[in-house]
């Protein structure tokens, strides 16, 4: 529990020193938190690359691992230019992308003709499997891994960059970093709130199961509470901030008021739930406890930040859709 406790400080501190550097010292704030995701992405990759293969899903663990790097630059850049292709080709763009890897994924094997024969043999699969069926299955099991985690995960990278897509947000114009500050907060609390209150009411009211066969010791009366608690302080947080005069100002030019913050994490705690039980079953199937062994006390950097896989993707839609019908 001390062990748990001190690694959940440390990235509580990291976490503030981010967002006090992108309040206060705005581009080296946002790349920092670039930086923060990147290496989020890149060892939950790995990770969810390793619990695929020893769930018999063989895929390319070095492209699993370094395709979020060159997603990551090319959101980037397309943040950059949203004045010229806007939100709908950066997306187009991303998928050309991993469409792009998972054709690297597929050549490769091929380019090694008899090593891949050796590795059909060496994993005992069916000796009547062709090189080029193997390579096609496993460029398919690694397009998985580019999605679940990395590109899902990467939608906190466009979160972090909202204003610089005023072209497609034409509502944002002029907020000067604070409406992503904002947004990026609440991105990250919901799961904070609903991870750590569902772990609290749950031990303290038990009773009857959530999924017993995917995570034993999540309860019913754990994911209510981890639900209406979280609803509660993100409520809380949006009152603070909008009690200061001039971020009360951006919340309200930016549309975002009480109802919208309580609906949004109203579901946005609910697809939490739903990410980290998807990560438990992925770990249950591959035989495992934990995704890995790089955070003391939590596991893998995929075991701390399994919700976010599902609530980056859903907060980036929700506030695209408030932004845009402004």
């Amino acid at each position: 529990m001390k062990t748990r406790l001190l690694t959940s400080l440390g990235i509580v501190i990291v976490l503030a020193i981010a967002f006090i550097l992108k309040a206060f010292v705005q581009d080296i704030g946002n790349y920092f938190f670039d930086l923060l995701i990147l290496i989020i992405a890149c060892f939950a990759s790995y990770e969810a690359s390793k619990l695929f293969s020893k769930m018999g899903k063989y895929n390319n663990q070095i492209l699993a691992t370094i395709f979020p790097a060159f997603l990551m630059i090319a959101l980037l850049l397309c943040t950059a230019y949203d004045s010229s292709i806007g939100i709908g080709y950066t997306l187009v763009i991303s998928v050309a992308l991993l469409v792009l890897f998972f054709g690297i994924a597929f050549v490769w094997p091929l380019t090694n003709y008899n090593g891949t024969k050796s590795e059909i043999r060496t994993r005992q699969l069916d000796k009547s499997i062709k090189p080029v069926k193997y390579a096609l299955v496993k460029a398919l099991n690694t397009a998985v891994v580019f999605v679940y985690p990395a590109f899902l995960l990467l939608f906190l990278t466009l979160i972090n960059h909202f204003e610089d897509m005023s072209a497609s947000f034409n509502a944002l114009a002029g907020f000067n970093g604070w409406v992503s500050f904002f947004v990026l907060l609440f991105a990250l609390l919901i799961p904070i709130f609903t991870d750590t209150f569902a772990y609290l009411m749950g031990g303290l009211f038990e009773g009857k199961k959530l999924a017993p066969k995917i995570s034993p010791k999540k309860t019913i009366s754990g994911a209510i509470g981890g639900l209406l608690w979280c609803v509660l302080l993100i409520v809380a947080v949006y009152y603070i901030c909008h009690s200061i005069p001039s971020m009360g100002t951006i919340l309200d030019g930016a549309g975002i008021s009480v109802w919208k913050v309580i609906i949004i994490a109203f579901i946005g705690s609910i697809i939490s739930q739903v990410g980290d039980l998807f990560e438990s079953y992925l770990k249950r199937s591959a035989g495992v406890k934990d995704s890995g062994k790089l955070l003391p006390g939590h596991g893998g950097m995929l075991d701390r930040f399994d919700s976010y896989i599902f609530v980056a993707p859903y907060i980036f839609i929700a506030f695209s859709i408030l932004f845009i019908v402004l």
